[in-house]
């Protein structure tokens, strides 16, 4: 026999049972595609003078390149003869002291007091080495000619005289010496050279 208790559980309605609720993901909005900047295409007449902008452009620069390093080679034209100046100048007074001094002993030769001939000549001897050795400091070295075959490089002929007892074209006199300067012909000598006898001396000296 059923109890009054059971009775009442039996006439209650079952619970409802609540599924949970699902969500659907909310589509993600398309994004509308940006459309390309759209090229502009230059006419024919703006190419060109696009081009011609950019070569005027070009030309500038290639002009201020070349005017800077003119500029430069004018600056380093100047520097170089402003050297070139000085060495020639300092190189004039190195050489004025050494001839000064040379003229100083020829001053006290001629000056000095009861000077006979003989020391007047012994003071030109010494200032005649000081010299040649002043001369062989500088390279300056002399050509040696008497005796020597004429050379049209180191010689210059004044005169011929005929001679049998040297060959023909040999130097016989020497008026003035010739110097060489570090090799180089300074001066040539000026020389008298010999030439064969003439049939008529031949013929008396026979």
């Amino acid at each position: 026999m059923a109890t009054k208790t059971d009775s009442n559980q039996n006439d209650a309605e079952p619970e409802e049972i609540l599924e949970p609720e699902i969500l659907e993901p909310e589509l993600e909005k398309e994004e509308e595609p940006v459309e390309e900047e759209e090229v502009k295409k230059l006419t024919p007449l703006e190419q060109l003078q696009e081009d011609v902008r950019l070569k005027d452009e070009e030309l500038l620069k290639q002009k201020d390149t070349f005017l800077r390093e003119k500029a430069e080679l004018e600056n380093f034209k100047k520097r170089l003869t402003k050297e070139k100046e000085d060495f020639v100048q300092f190189a004039n007074e190195r050489l004025l002291k050494e001839l000064v001094q040379i003229e100083d002993n020829l001053e006290r030769a001629m000056s000095a007091p009861n000077a006979t001939l003989e020391s007047l000549k012994e003071g030109v001897e010494m200032i005649q080495k000081q010299f040649a050795t002043f001369l062989k400091n500088q390279k300056v070295e002399s050509i040696e000619a008497m005796g020597k075959p004429f050379d049209p490089n180191l010689h210059e002929v004044l005169n011929q005289q005929e001679s049998d007892e040297h060959e023909e074209n040999t130097v016989i006199l020497e008026y003035s010496k010739g110097y060489t300067l570090n090799g180089r012909i300074l001066r040539s000598a000026k020389v008298v050279i010999s030439k064969k006898l003439s049939k008529e001396e031949d013929a008396e000296d026979s």
